[in-house]
């Protein structure tokens, strides 16, 4: 008695290719198009090396009116000339340069981005579009046409505290 081995064969018809050849097209043009669009998202994190303090003293940083008020000693690698910070529950970004604070309005005059910067060669680069601000605010490079919104500062002690 000889064993046989059951097995289903057949051919794609013409409509099911059509078919599979515009769903895979459909497929790969939705992935490139989430991609695309997902990093125009002004949602998207900071870099992940900069602390994201959600406010409250435990941060360090506390939030009242129109005051921030940020202890050094907790945030204390704000200390150092070249470091940032982003406080994103404040839409506000700290740098220091050279002993000197400034405070500046995080959401990027392009197109709204508020969460997405780099600082690197003492400029701010949001990384939603690419434009490029100063320490102090002003737009290096853009499409951003306006500069960023720059708060007081005023250091007494191990306190920081920027007025908006």
């Amino acid at each position: 008695m000889e064993n046989l081995i059951a097995t289903k064969s057949g051919s794609l018809t013409d409509s099911r290719r059509k078919f599979l050849e515009k769903a895979g097209v459909s497929v790969v043009l939705g992935t490139i198009g989430a991609a695309f669009f997902s990093s125009c998202s002004p949602t998207e994190g900071a870099d992940p090396n900069i602390p994201n303090p959600s406010g409250g003293s435990s941060s360090g940083i506390v939030f009242s009116g129109n005051t921030i008020s940020i202890d050094l000693s907790i945030q204390s690698r704000l200390k150092t000339s070249g470091n940032w910070l982003l406080i994103e529950n404040a839409r506000t970004l700290v740098v220091n340069v050279n002993g000197s604070y400034t405070a500046l309005d995080s959401v990027c005059t392009h197109q709204g981005c508020a969460t997405n910067w780099t600082f690197s060669v003492d400029r701010f680069t949001c990384a939603c579009h690419g434009s490029q601000f100063d320490p102090s605010g002003r737009v290096l490079n853009g499409p951003a046409m306006s500069p960023l919104t720059q708060y007081s500062t005023q250091v007494n002690g191990n306190k920081l505290t920027i007025t908006r």
